[in-house]
């Protein structure tokens, strides 16, 4: 999946990201670091925040997704891997400490 299929109108569409992935879109915002109102608001969906967040989020995944086969793989490596390198710190964890 290319980068264009989580969006919707311009914007990374929490509830499409969530289809892909087979989770809601409260983990997917957990997922990028952000709170439930971050992806229930429009206007926070709208933010440069919550946008910045799916947009490493999805990054990630679509980059790693050529080495593990699919994205859900790779979605469930980006949660769940800890990177030598990194404090044993996985590629979710690295996201969230982003400000």
């Amino acid at each position: 999946m290319g980068l264009l299929e989580y969006a919707d109108h311009g914007l990374f569409a929490p509830s499409k990201i969530a289809a892909a992935f087979r989770t809601t879109s409260e983990e997917v915002a957990r997922s990028a670091g952000l709170g439930r109102d971050a992806i229930q608001r429009k206007e926070r969906v709208r933010s440069d925040k919550t946008q910045r967040r799916l947009r490493e989020m999805v990054e990630v995944i679509t980059k790693t997704t050529p080495r593990f086969g699919s994205a859900l793989i790779a979605y469930a490596w980006y949660r769940s891997e800890p990177l030598p390198g990194f404090s044993g710190q996985t590629a979710m964890q690295l996201v969230q400490e982003v400000t």
